[in-house]
């Protein structure tokens, strides 16, 4: 858990703001519900019923600046495509991934509109990762870990039903200690879990009494507000189950200091791949998300320092000197990635199957050409869960959009839908 834990004053009745405060010191997130001129909650799809279920856990990857589309698509498409320079970094699990083309969301352009990547045509809907969470986040200690490779920007990925954008962690330490904590740790998190349940008793009681008060409009929006309550107990009630029950070692070490400076930003993403692998393999979770932040830093590799930071790179202007620098940073992606793949391949789950066969991985972005702010073409590889990989399929006649890809991930993972923000189709010779 980040930073110590001050107790001054017991809850009150007088003071929500301080039972909130207590409540995400125990890492959950709490809000009260909107009421009358206020925006509803985002309603969950009534469609939504259980189906048979291939793939039990989803891993999201979002680049801010992108990928160099020239060097990340295939000149063909198909089964039998010439890997791209890119992709030739993946060479080992060719067959355990597919490559998609031409796919967005059809929304506006600019950096302010990245945040559009996983939850469709309009900022502020509710996320892929979200919706699959929802489904196979359930019974595992946290629903879904939202992390960051770097300084984290104003943009943000993750949405929850209630559109509200979930916080990202970026110190590896600290993901480290909130999913293998030490005994110290551990007693010290349910110390906070319980104070927060403790919290929650006093919340309801406020709601209920405020229910006899309010119309009828109110009444329905305090009705979400205990269900809200309930989700947020349950979730507490697992994360203290894990406490008694489950005392998970691995062996992973840490470096001596984390690696949040801007230029060791790459380290931080194969650390933080590291302990993704770790989270699904230990079933912590099964809903992950990594944000690969992208800012002013001027990276060294392979003791050659970049001509200009990466921000700067993605905004080459056709400049073939930065377009040379900024493939090889975007290298390290691809790399880092492939290491990831090969990690789930050899890692295991309950029933001895490898987690790749039944992990859906998406590498993909927000931003299709960073160098002109455009959020069209958006590069995405999709990688495990079950899926007939191997191939490059292009949307080259602007026939699908990208959330047709989230719907055949969320049917993939067990979900009945036929929507997805603008999408409505899936695609059907991928499954």
């Amino acid at each position: 858990m980040p930073g110590p834990f001050r107790h001054t004053h017991p809850p009150s009745r007088q003071k929500p703001c301080g039972r909130r405060s207590l409540l995400k010191g125990a890492g959950l997130t709490f809000a009260l519900p909107c009421l009358e001129s206020a925006q509803p909650l985002a309603a969950e799809d009534s469609r939504a019923v259980d189906q048979p279920q291939t793939a039990k856990r989803l891993v999201c990857i979002g680049s801010y600046l992108g990928l160099h589309r020239p060097a990340f698509y295939p000149q063909q498409t198909g089964a039998d495509y010439e890997p791209s320079p890119l992709l030739s970094k993946l060479a080992s699990n060719r067959d355990d991934f597919t490559v998609f083309s031409g796919f967005d969301h059809q929304a506006a352009n600019g950096h302010k509109n990245w945040d559009n990547y996983l939850c469709g045509k309009k900022i502020g809907d509710v996320s892929l990762d979200q919706i699959a969470a929802k489904k196979i986040g359930t019974r595992t200690r946290f629903d879904s870990i939202q992390l960051c490779a770097g300084d984290i920007p104003p943009q943000r990925m993750i949405f929850s039903h209630a559109g509200v954008p979930l916080p990202m962690i970026n110190r590896p330490s600290v993901l480290y200690h909130k999913l293998f904590a030490t005994a110290d740790s551990r007693a010290r998190s349910e110390y906070l879990l319980r104070s927060g349940k403790s919290a929650l008793d006093l919340v309801s009681e406020d709601a209920k009494r405020l229910k006899k008060q309010v119309s009828q409009a109110d009444r329905q929006k305090l009705s979400e507000y205990f269900t809200s309550l309930r989700e947020l107990e349950d979730r507490m009630s697992r994360q203290l189950n894990h406490l008694a029950t489950s005392d998970v070692e691995v062996e992973y070490e840490l470096p001596t200091y984390d690696p949040v400076a801007p230029t060791l930003m790459l380290e931080c993403e194969q650390i933080m791949f590291d302990l993704m692998a770790l989270a699904l393999q230990t079933d912590s979770t099964r809903v992950a998300t990594l944000f690969i932040a992208g800012l002013g830093q001027v990276f060294t590799l392979d003791g050659k320092t970049m001509r200009a930071g990466y921000h700067a790179l993605s905004h080459h202007g056709n400049d073939p000197d930065l377009i040379r620098d900024l493939i090889r940073v975007e290298t390290e992606h691809m790399m880092c990635l492939n290491r990831f793949l090969n990690q789930l391949k050899e890692k295991t789950d309950a029933e001895g199957r490898p987690l790749l066969d039944t992990t859906v991985v998406m590498f993909g972005t927000g931003m299709g050409d960073a160098s002109r702010h455009s959020n069209r073409n958006l590069p995405t590889l999709v990688a495990g869960g079950g899926f007939q990989h191997g191939k490059h399929i292009s949307n080259s006649d602007q026939s699908h959009l990208l959330g047709d890809v989230f719907i055949s991930i969320l049917r993939q993972l067990g979900l009945e839908t036929d929507s997805f923000s603008n999408a409505s189709r899936g695609i059907d010779q991928w499954a």
